[in-house]
């Protein structure tokens, strides 16, 4: 089997997350630490004193539920389908809420998210042509942002981290008359992998 399109299957991570050849402190932050995301992510949140409900689509081991637990933010949820990597999870942040969940088929209720971050989990998805992807790539896609339209409050906002180039993620996230795009180039230092961040805000029911 093709390696790219191992990542969008469960057997793939809970094999990887279970090799337990790594340290204990070791995790796996794909497309920048929250460190390099901080200054975004504070621009993109709201206060805390909100407390909105944030979801981690496709969390992996990545620590950011718990450095924005940090910060205050205590309605989270962070949801994969590696029941290996949630459960050490689980173990590391008890405190934290995390659930095995499928992003293609979530078992959330509906407009009950503020707030959905994905850094990586879509790219996953993704294998073969950019221009023309695979039947089944372009069916999970679809289930996919289905998903995350139906489980955002009106207004909610989709905070997508990747490195792809805008024309072709566009293709797979816009949904006429269901969101607002807005596609922000994530600086760093001169020299580097050059990031995007998509933010999707739903529109209101109301209109």
């Amino acid at each position: 089997m093709n390696s790219t399109r191992e990542l969008g299957l469960s057997d793939y991570w809970n094999k990887r997350y279970g090799q337990g050849t790594e340290s204990e402190e070791t995790t796996h932050e794909w497309f920048r630490t929250f460190e390099k995301l901080r200054p975004f992510l504070e621009k993109e949140l709201p206060s805390a004193s909100s407390e909105p409900r944030i979801l981690h689509l496709g969390c992996g081991d990545s620590t950011l539920p718990a450095d924005l637990d940090n910060l205050r933010y205590r309605n989270q949820i962070s949801v994969d389908f590696s029941d290996v990597v949630i459960e050490q999870m689980q173990s590391k942040y008890p405190d934290l809420e995390w659930r095995v969940d499928d992003i293609r088929k979530l078992g959330l209720e509906s407009s009950t998210i503020d707030i959905a971050i994905d850094k990586g989990t879509l790219d996953a998805m993704l294998y073969g042509s950019q221009w023309d992807p695979p039947e089944d790539v372009q069916e999970n896609v679809r289930k996919y942002v289905d998903e995350v339209t139906r489980v955002l409050k009106p207004m909610g906002r989709w905070l997508y981290i990747t490195y792809r180039q805008p024309h072709f993620v566009r293709q797979q996230i816009i949904r006429e008359g269901v969101w607002d795009l807005v596609v922000e180039r994530l600086e760093d230092d001169p020299g580097t992998f050059e990031y995007f961040a998509y933010i999707l805000t739903k529109h209101d029911a109301k209109e």
